[in-house]
């Protein structure tokens, strides 16, 4: 199919979902309407075949998975998703791949009222990349610049899963379902990241590892931390598959997993908020470790000894 074809075959699959699309997909930019008094939230990643995803991921799959990266990053920003942008780049215009990438995508967008309101589609190696843009209460965003010494550090969900089905699809072997499920289906953490906005310190999401990742915060915040690895939840279901430092190795420095990792005061009244937060979108958060002072995250093993892995995550050029 040609180029403009794809394009209306897009727009008409898309329709719009929100009152404050004043123009969408078909001019040359969009309109939009954001309310009164809140501030914008952007945010902006790339998927690429046999980096982000395994060659040969189906079509609808790769569509879920690019939103929710992105929107697991307005997540950790405490953000409401609102709207989003889409350039496909495409070996060939071929229909049947963009509508089970579409059932994916806007699948996913409509769980969080995501419109899709403009783009771009090119040939080229397969690729993916969307922009996309929320909304916040002025003073309410998440940062990774708020932890202080003293703060807890806790993760939500379980750890490790997408980067074991990585490993055992590198491997050639048989890949466990349920963990291939966690690398092609992450569930960005929305509604626990509103729920945090105004309780937590700081927050980020756990894309390129935990103990990377963490590592920002803490250059961010000036201050380090000290993990309990016995602590990290998940490592049940890893277990049956992996040894106990490949678990640890896969759980810290893996990534994929698109939980967030938040920094709350040491207080109870926080972690009664944060608990009733979590409790009401339906995700388990965990206490791994504290914000302690000095730099970097340091992970200590069951006998208060660092474990030091040779990466602390992914890094596209290392």
């Amino acid at each position: 199919m040609a180029e403009f074809g794809l394009i209306d075959r897009i727009r008409a699959r898309a329709a719009q979902v929100r009152d404050d699309v004043v123009l969408g997909i078909g001019d040359d930019a969009a309109l939009l309407q954001p309310p009164p008094g809140m501030q914008l939230v952007v945010s902006m990643d790339t998927l690429n075949d046999g980096v982000h995803f395994p060659a040969g991921t189906g079509a609808a799959l790769v569509g879920w998975k690019a939103l929710a990266v992105n929107l697991s990053d307005l997540a950790a920003m405490g953000a409401e998703p609102a709207w989003c942008t889409l350039s496909l780049s495409l070996p060939d215009g071929d229909p049947a791949w963009v509508d089970g990438f579409l059932d994916g995508f806007l699948a996913l967008a409509a769980e969080h009222r995501v419109a899709l309101v403009g783009g771009d589609t090119t040939r080229g190696p397969l690729s993916v990349s969307i922009a996309v843009h929320g909304l916040v209460d002025p003073g309410r965003a998440l940062r990774r610049d708020g932890a202080r010494v003293g703060d807890a550090v806790w993760v939500s969900g379980g750890l490790g899963a997408a980067a074991a089905a990585l490993a055992q699809w590198r491997g050639g072997g048989a890949v466990d379902q349920d963990l291939r499920e966690r690398l092609d289906r992450p569930c960005p953490r929305v509604r626990l990241g509103r729920a945090l906005a105004g309780v937590a310190t700081a927050c980020i999401d756990v894309s390129d590892g935990l103990l990377a990742d963490l590592g920002h915060v803490c250059a961010a915040s000036g201050v380090g931390a000290v993990l309990d690895l016995d602590a990290l939840p998940g490592a049940g279901r890893l277990r049956a598959h992996f040894d106990a430092d490949a678990v640890r190795r896969l759980q810290a420095t893996g990534g994929d997993d698109y939980e967030l990792c938040f920094t709350l005061p040491a207080g109870a009244d926080a972690v009664a908020l944060a608990a009733a937060g979590a409790a009401a979108t339906g995700i388990e958060v965990t206490r791994i470790g504290t914000v302690v002072a000095g730099q970097g995250v340091q992970a200590l093993d069951r006998d208060g000894r660092p474990w030091r892995p040779a990466s602390a995550g992914h890094d596209h050029f290392a």
